[in-house]
């Protein structure tokens, strides 16, 4: 087994995985790592199976590892969040950004798990139709649709104004 090339293919391409297991995962990031380790742990054994393919076989395993984590959750009984999930103060500047790209994982996160892996796929890992319907084992058509129900729900839901605190 050749455990440079996998160490050097976590050593570069984690942080990329990395986001999308974060966008896959509604925008946690303690899950999105231990998504991320997971898989790794799963593909290691297979690498030289593999690793002329990798990057593909381990989106395709995070899309399913998400998927199947989804339908766990979904069985247990809801949790109560811990962090304060109130209107964001009004702010100009490079922090309106950070708020932005907040909203977006949020919107992200209440989409389906399907859904939201199209749209994870197609725009943030920049991946083709046929990449991505290859990555999730589903026609091109399926893509387009479910970047199509995806997109238009997104909209809906940027569009509703954030509410302000009053100070």
């Amino acid at each position: 087994m050749d455990d440079a090339e996998f160490t050097d293919f976590v050593a570069h391409r984690s942080p990329a995985l990395l986001r999308t297991a974060y966008l896959l995962c509604g925008g946690d990031h303690a899950a999105a790592e231990d998504l991320l380790q997971e898989v790794l742990e799963r593909v290691y054994p297979r690498w030289r199976r593999i690793r002329d393919r990798a990057e593909p076989y381990v989106r395709a395993a995070l899309v399913n590892a998400a998927t199947n984590r989804w339908r766990r959750r979904s069985r247990r009984v809801a949790e109560t969040p811990l962090v304060w999930d109130g209107p964001h103060p009004a702010v100009a500047g490079p922090e309106q950004h950070v708020l932005d790209r907040d909203r977006v994982v949020r919107a992200l996160a209440t989409l389906p798990p399907r859904m939201r892996a199209v749209l994870v796929l197609r725009f943030f890992d920049d991946l083709s139709e046929s990449d991505t319907a290859a990555a999730l084992r589903c026609g091109v058509g399926t893509v387009k649709s479910q970047t199509s129900r995806g997109l238009a729900r997104l909209r809906e839901l940027m569009a509703e104004p954030t509410p302000q605190r009053s100070s």
